[in-house]
């Protein structure tokens, strides 16, 4: 839930956000038919709202783009910062109390939105969300994946959160539009706070901090910045950054794309990606079931995966009506739900067999991972459309992937080692070197 409730947050005010800064100025209405002043070409106005950001209302000055995308990339850039500490904090502390940190304080953030009268308020409650995720997101996955510590078990277990993360997501647009319209600014963010609240009710029945003595069982964690330069893992990370740049960079632009190319209407923009929830629960349960049939293969099927994303985003550019756009859309939800069910399991695996089985800083890292390409897509997509066009960037993001896939192959030996088997042995094939491995690898043969 905690997991489900971030990813809303981040989603919930794509639909919301030009239509609220635009009430803010006095242009519209915060709730009902807006008409912003000057030619909004956004669609927010006649009471329909965009349910992701197509073109903002104009602004005096001609600003608002900027602002609007530095207040959309801010959480993810706050959460870049805050990740190498976090994950510090978690291995030094254990899982349960950041957890309960971070709908605390996404609690106050999404209250925060729900009374922000001016851009600085927006800007400091969507700082502060960033905040709340660096703590929720790393410290859930690393308590899944400590908590499940044997395939397919584990592989199970983060298939689920992912699901949730994905529901989360696509599900949160036409949620804050259709409050947003219906009952006011502030109904979606009050109801999206009451369920932080209750979840944090719930960590605390459940896995209250102080209750767990298992921190004083744990062993001290690899530190982070060892976990950063181990060439397998920043394999993974990489791969994790690039497949979820097509969906960073296409969300603020597609919309735009779609109203210029082929005169898309206001509920065929609101609701491009809500189809593609299902492809990405179907990759998410057949990367779980292939993986507990084939567990060495996991780099194979986060290659695939960055394959058809690669093939997907050159796909969108030629799309010439709606129903043909969900077509690549779902392609690339469906092929980040292979990368991303595939890795996520490794990097814990990574750290069974090369570190230490303490997991914060590691999915610390995989989170630093996918906020490079959240952090970025806001400020820098539109930029890259303004300058060489929307094909053109589809064609980048989609050879980036491409050229990743063969990168994973670096995997394929360590996903065949063991964790209670020394690298040295598995990866480089060496035979036993000093009294002490020469003794493990006869009671191994034993």
């Amino acid at each position: 839930v905690a997991l489900l409730l971030d990813n809303m947050l981040y989603m919930v005010i794509v639909p919301i956000i030009p239509d609220y800064i635009a009430a803010m100025r006095g242009g519209g209405h915060a709730a009902g038919p807006s008409a912003p002043a000057g030619g909004n070409e956004s669609g927010s106005g006649g009471g329909n709202r965009s349910l992701l950001p197509a073109r903002y209302p104009a602004a005096a000055g001609g600003n608002e783009d900027v602002q609007i995308g530095v207040l959309f990339a801010s959480k993810a850039m706050l959460q870049l910062l805050v990740n190498p500490l976090s994950g510090t904090l978690i291995d030094r502390v254990g899982y349960e109390a950041p957890l309960l940190a971070g709908p605390a304080v996404m609690f106050l953030s999404t209250a925060t939105f729900a009374f922000a009268q001016n851009y600085a308020t927006l800007f400091a409650a969507r700082s502060l969300q960033g905040l709340g995720s660096a703590f929720a997101d790393t410290a859930g996955i690393a308590l899944i994946a400590d908590r499940y510590a044997e395939e397919p078990a584990r592989s199970r277990a983060l298939g689920t959160a992912l699901a949730c993360i994905s529901f989360g997501s696509l599900a949160a647009p036409p949620f804050g539009g259709v409050l947003y319209e219906f009952a006011g600014q502030r109904v979606p963010f009050l109801v999206l706070a009451c369920v932080c609240l209750l979840d944090g009710v719930l960590l605390l029945a459940l896995a209250p901090p102080w209750a767990s003595g298992a921190r004083a069982n744990m062993p001290v964690g690899t530190p982070i910045h060892r976990l950063m330069v181990d060439p397998y893992i920043a394999v993974v990370a990489g791969a994790l950054a690039t497949c979820n740049i097509p969906l960073a960079f296409l969300e603020p632009t597609i919309a735009n794309w779609m109203k210029e190319s082929m005169g898309a209407s206001e509920w065929e923009v609101g609701l491009t990606w809500l189809p593609a929830f299902f492809p990405h629960v179907l990759g998410v349960y057949l990367t779980v079931r292939l993986a507990a049939a084939y567990p060495h293969l996991q780099w194979f099927y986060g290659a695939l995966g960055m394959a058809i994303i690669g093939a997907s985003s050159c796909l969108v550019p030629a799309c010439r009506n709606f129903g043909q756009v969900i077509i690549p859309l779902c392609g690339i939800c469906f092929g980040i739900a292979l990368v991303d069910t595939a890795l996520l399991p490794t990097l814990a695996f990574l750290v069974d067999v090369r570190h230490v089985s303490v997991y914060g800083s590691v999915y610390a890292i995989a989170d630093i991972s996918y906020c490079v390409a959240y952090a970025l897509g806001p400020i820098v997509a539109g930029q890259i459309v303004h300058t060489l066009g929307f094909a053109q960037l589809n064609l980048g993001m989609g050879l980036a992937n491409v050229l990743y896939a063969p990168v994973l192959l670096l995997l394929k030996n360590v996903c065949q080692m063991k964790p209670s088997h020394s690298e040295r042995n598995i990866l480089l094939e060496e035979g036993p070197k000093g009294l002490y491995d020469t003794i493990k690898m006869e009671e191994r043969k034993g």
